[in-house]
């Protein structure tokens, strides 16, 4: 006898709360080029992280092609979901609810997903929430800690740079955000103009450590208080580069690369710091793949020194995973816990 769809969604409140027993949830992530999937409870222990990566198929092309992308997804999904499970050591039946991305992302991609994830919402009989990968990114320092709002996110990705204001677990505030390039595309365009392979972001992070941070100097782009802009920056980089190019071929292409990260990264911390200044929030965190870069964890880290309380994620829980995806099923208010409820591409 087929199994019945949730005719009335249950809020996420009457999903996760129960005293009496722990809220286990598997989670599914496919937004771009990760198939990932995760059992995780009370959104803080991680009982299994089991992510399949398309970074080899894509490195032939320089950049993720959705089409392939959506392929890789199928052929990976079923084989995430059971090894998840076999980690854990949990049957479905165990499973209180089950959590997808829905947006942003690759549209084909995030289908893979959500679809597999509706699937067993519907065989299993248990709720569907569905999540938006950047609220799950800053999700991921809840994971092995103690924090609890209010506080300060730094969002860094290849598509989004964002300050967030956290007030609690149902009510955030983007005080700003990139007006063009994102600081992870900025990196991956640099990248390339230094010739450097696909991902371009850890591999320009890499030669960095082997520059002059202070050989060149970049001028920062006027913008409002807490948004950014780094097109400026990457224009400035690529002048930079044809005409050290046109006047020696055998540049140090380390200084270059050290410069920007400097800049940007400087950037990054200072408006970050100034938002935590003039909100009196004594802890920030740090968020999304970008945050997987070894300088502008040194700046964050830094603050420290200034009696702020930092949280930075594991490195596996930077780039896209579903862990924090299961971590924001179980914190975040803003959840849609609805069959019904469709992907999204970009906000």
């Amino acid at each position: 006898m087929p199994q019945k769809i949730l005719q009335t969604p249950l809020t996420h409140k009457e999903i996760i709360i129960d005293d009496k027993k722990d809220t286990i949830i598997l989670a599914l992530e496919s937004s771009c080029d990760e198939t990932a999937c995760a059992i995780v409870k009370n959104g803080r222990e991680v009982l299994s992280n089991i992510v399949a990566s398309q970074i080899k198929t894509h490195m032939k092309f320089g950049g993720v092609v959705p089409e392939v992308a959506a392929r890789e997804h199928l052929e990976a999904v079923n084989e995430v979901i059971a090894k998840a499970f076999e980690e854990a050591q949990i049957s479905p039946e165990n499973i209180t609810a089950i959590a997808a991305t829905v947006g942003p992302g690759l549209v084909g991609s995030l289908l893979v997903g959500m679809n597999a994830a509706k699937t067993l919402s519907i065989v299993y009989d248990k709720p569907f929430i569905g999540i938006n990968h950047l609220n799950a990114h800053v999700c991921a320092n809840y994971i092995n800690t103690d924090l609890e709002p209010p506080f300060i996110a730094l969002l860094v990705s290849g598509g989004h740079t964002q300050i967030i204001k956290v007030a609690n677990y149902s009510n955030s505030e983007i005080l700003g955000e990139t007006i063009d390039d994102a600081a992870g595309e900025a990196f991956d365009k640099v990248a390339r103009l230094l010739d450097l392979p696909y991902p371009g972001g850890p591999h320009l992070d890499k030669m960095a450590d082997n520059g002059n941070p202070y050989a060149y100097k970049f001028t920062k782009a006027k913008t409002d208080e807490f948004d950014f802009s780094f097109s400026g920056l990457k224009t400035a980089v690529l002048q930079l580069v044809k005409r050290l190019s046109t006047e020696n071929e055998n540049y140090n292409k380390a200084d270059v690369a050290a410069s920007f990260r400097e800049n940007i990264t400087g950037i990054l911390a200072e408006k970050t710091l100034k938002a935590a200044e003039k909100y009196n929030i004594k802890t920030i965190v740090l968020a999304g793949g970008v945050a997987a870069n070894s300088e502008i964890r040194r700046k964050i880290r830094a603050f420290e020194q200034k009696q702020y309380k930092i949280y930075i994620p594991e490195m596996k829980y930077c780039t896209d995973n579903a862990a924090m995806i299961g971590s924001c099923a179980y914190f975040d208010d803003d959840v849609i816990t609805d069959l019904g409820v469709e992907v999204f591409s970009r906000l």
